[in-house]
């Protein structure tokens, strides 16, 4: 019965980390131009990020929810920056490749777990999902007892890095199969994230 938790966790991280969101696009990227090892640089640490975010959301669930809703110039702002971001994609010209310079690489690590922890709206996405858990008699709480909270976000961890992993696993069928890809796939993410920031709009303003 204890292990329902674990997969409690996996189940609930993986619905939250389907829909297109940075890390997805930046594991989906970094496959396509880079390789899969590098991309699983991403997820690994994406999927910390993720950890760290669903406990902080069971530790104040209900303060955090009250700033969002009091402050909604961070949801304008996130809906300003996808849209920017999606425009930028669109409209982005493929350049043909030049003689390669040295230039400064971030941290595959670094760029994962950033990602990953600067996400607002997958914050919210677990302030909800522990109502929903919580309202199924499946209490979770900092009172429960520490192995379920281990098998828990141990499961959080592992259904952020799985999808992640099934991502990258996608973009390397694309990338066989489609040429001139990463004009292809800028214009298909700027698309998305356009879609997402209207999406968005239209629920700020009704």
């Amino acid at each position: 019965m204890i292990l329902l938790y674990l997969i409690i966790g996996i189940l609930a991280s993986i619905i939250g980390a389907l829909p297109l969101g940075a890390s997805n696009i930046a594991v989906i990227n970094t496959t396509i131009k880079q390789n899969a090892k590098q991309a699983f640089k991403i997820a690994i640490t994406a999927g910390f990020a993720e950890v760290i975010l669903s406990y902080y959301a069971l530790h104040c669930n209900i303060i955090v929810r009250d700033f969002f809703d009091r402050n909604m110039w961070i949801q304008i702002l996130i809906v300003v920056i996808l849209m920017g971001v999606g425009s930028f994609l669109i409209f982005k010209k493929h350049k043909e490749k030049l003689p390669k310079k040295k230039k400064l690489k971030s941290s595959k690590y670094a760029t994962g777990f950033l990602l990953g922890i600067l996400n607002p709206p997958v914050l919210i996405y677990w302030i909800v999902a522990f109502g929903i858990i919580n309202n199924n008699n499946l209490m979770l709480s900092f009172s429960s007892p520490l192995l379920v909270l281990f098998l828990f976000f141990a499961g959080v961890y592992l259904g952020k890095l799985l999808t992640l992993y099934l991502y990258s696993k996608f973009s390397i069928t694309i990338k066989n199969k489609v040429q001139n890809i990463t004009s292809v796939i800028n214009k298909v993410t700027g698309i998305l994230l356009l879609v997402i920031g209207i999406a968005q709009a239209i629920k700020l303003a009704f």
